[in-house]
């Protein structure tokens, strides 16, 4: 079976950036090894086409069969990560597949939901989406390096599609909307990323809390604030909210360090930019989609749902190996030596 004859693709109703794929249910379901195979090089591809936003409709099935799922996240790079070793805990693990991460607020994971903004709509009835409004804008796992190039989320159980949305900002046109100085500045400077449970962002820097000493494969890592795209060439802005970024020592290299310095006034200032309404497209989840995301030029959000009423299900999974020249040769950052511990001295992770 020729595996494209089963795809449509269009792009996303109201939106500047994004794909909408919806395959033939009756080809599809059920597919075998060599057709997971084929259908991930055509939405790979279409990946870069969409500029980094793939939503795909009506997949639940891969559910069934959690291998199936993983094979589907390799047509995406070289590598889908174990997360069993990139700094995650042991509630966010698959029972059953070491590259799958478990999100949910229901046990083991218990992942909360992030607050409500107040208020959660404006005056004509949409969704807030700014920053800081609207906070946890970040992109995933940006505290290793090299970071990880593409997250693939699987909707298995979803709270009613008016809560839990999922945003995207595409930070390349955010970038390419910046006037020629400002894009040149930007380029010459790098962030600070960090964990967020080590006592460096912003909002325990301003309480008092003493950073947490951690292990080297543990450190805050550096980025170009301005990353260009391996595959598509374009040119993104790259930087995270306070609960990612390193604001003891950042979060901006060379600027003014802490929660109200210099530099925490450009992240401030870019995040604003970046969030605006024209960047972002706000997904409204059904069981069955999966939402594939490109990390390299985009940022994502989660947004709050009731979570004392609805439980949510969602599979994970990270791909990595192609993410540009300034990480050329690296080892990966976040593996501890050999017999040490992955998480030592984390237990509050």
């Amino acid at each position: 079976m020729d595996i494209r004859q089963s795809i449509s693709i269009r792009p996303l109703e109201d939106s500047g950036f994004g794909a909408s794929v919806h395959l033939a249910q009756r080809d599809v379901r059920g597919l075998d090894d060599d057709a997971i195979r084929q259908l991930g090089v055509v939405l790979a591809q279409a990946l870069h086409d969409a500029h980094g936003l793939l939503v795909v409709h009506d997949v639940g099935w891969l559910a069934d069969n959690a291998a199936q799922f993983v094979a589907l996240s390799e047509a995406f790079g070289p590598e889908v990560e174990n997360i069993r070793e990139t700094l995650t805990t042991e509630r966010f693990f698959h029972p059953d597949e070491a590259e799958i991460m478990v999100l949910s607020n229901m046990p083991p994971c218990a992942h909360p939901p992030p607050r409500l903004p107040s208020p959660s709509h404006t005056a004509d009835g949409q969704l807030v989406v700014s920053y800081p409004a609207q906070s946890n804008w970040h992109t995933d796992q940006s505290y290793r390096r090299p970071p990880p190039d593409v997250t693939l989320l699987l909707a298995l159980t979803t709270p009613p599609s008016d809560q839990g949305q999922t945003l995207f900002a595409d930070c390349a046109a955010a970038y390419d909307a910046l006037d020629a100085d400002t894009q040149a500045r930007l380029e010459a400077l790098d962030g600070i990323h960090a964990m967020s449970w080590i006592g460096r962002r912003r909002q325990d820097v301003r309480a008092g809390v003493v950073p947490q000493a951690v292990a080297p494969h543990q450190r805050p890592q550096r980025h170009p604030l301005v990353r260009r795209h391996p595959v598509t060439g374009r040119r993104a802005l790259y930087l995270c909210d306070s609960g990612q970024m390193d604001f003891v020592d950042g979060p901006i290299v060379g600027m003014e360090p802490g929660p109200d310095g210099e530099g925490a006034e450009l992240v401030d200032r870019l995040l604003r930019h970046v969030t605006k309404r024209r960047f972002v497209h706000a997904h409204h989840w059904r069981a069955g989609d999966l939402v594939i995301a490109d990390n390299r030029s985009l940022l994502h959000a989660a947004t709050w749902y009731d979570a004392d009423r609805y439980p949510r299900l969602l599979w994970r999974t990270t791909v990595r190996g192609t993410p540009g020249a300034p990480y050329e040769g690296e080892a990966k950052s976040w593996l501890p030596p050999k017999g040490a511990s992955l998480m030592a001295g984390m237990e509050n992770a």
